[in-house]
């Protein structure tokens, strides 16, 4: 079964990487997610878990720029996860008019805020780089659709996981999706915080 309803942009750069029909994971997981609901999606390695975080987070974007504030947020553990993941994002976004923006611990703060501010659709950062860009006005969160982590076995680390609670707390509405190998006891406990009313996606 090929890729059904995703925005044509998309499916010629599924064609481009010869990517024709989805994973189980993916034809399951992929449907819930734009429908709009907050979800757990948990399949181990190799199971198409970062193209369907791309794929939905372009999706809910219409693979088009509006305004300067960041409508998606991806959060990662690392700078070398977070340069990966701009570097797969530019790939099936530069026929685009989206605008990516990656940012990390290791580039100072000021520098940051100065280049978000000049517009950006989807921003991928570590928690503490994320939390620091709140903590100081640096980012608008007032246009947020979509709140996606990647690997989130990360925030059970005591310092991203306080990062991250700091960071949704200052969100009002936005749809999050936290994509993991495994179910942690501690990212279950998102559910009585931020990922309220979540469905489970496990393969």
């Amino acid at each position: 079964m090929p890729f059904k309803k995703l925005h044509p942009d998309i499916l010629e750069k599924l064609a481009q990487l010869e990517i024709t029909t989805p994973t189980p994971f993916q034809s399951e997981c992929i449907p819930i997610v734009k429908s709009g609901a907050n979800v757990y999606c948990v399949a181990p390695k190799n199971s198409g878990k970062t193209t369907t975080l791309i794929i939905t987070t372009l999706q809910k974007l219409k693979c088009r720029a509006i305004g300067n504030a960041p409508r998606a947020l991806v959060l990662v553990e690392n700078k070398e996860i977070a340069t990966q993941l701009y570097d797969a994002f530019l790939f099936y976004t530069k026929e685009t008019s989206l605008r990516v923006y990656v940012g990390y611990e290791e580039l100072h703060n000021d520098v940051q805020k100065s280049e978000i501010a000049m517009g950006v659709d989807i921003l991928i950062s570590t928690p503490k780089s994320m939390n620091k860009l709140f903590l100081t006005n640096g980012v608008s969160i007032a246009d947020l659709k979509l709140f996606s982590i990647d690997d989130a076995t990360f925030l059970t680390q005591k310092s991203a996981y306080a990062a991250i609670m700091s960071i949704t707390q200052s969100i009002q509405k936005c749809q999050y999706v936290l994509y993991s190998e495994k179910m942690h006891p501690m990212l279950k406990r998102f559910e009585g915080y931020f990922m309220e009313f979540s469905k489970v996606v496990s393969n």
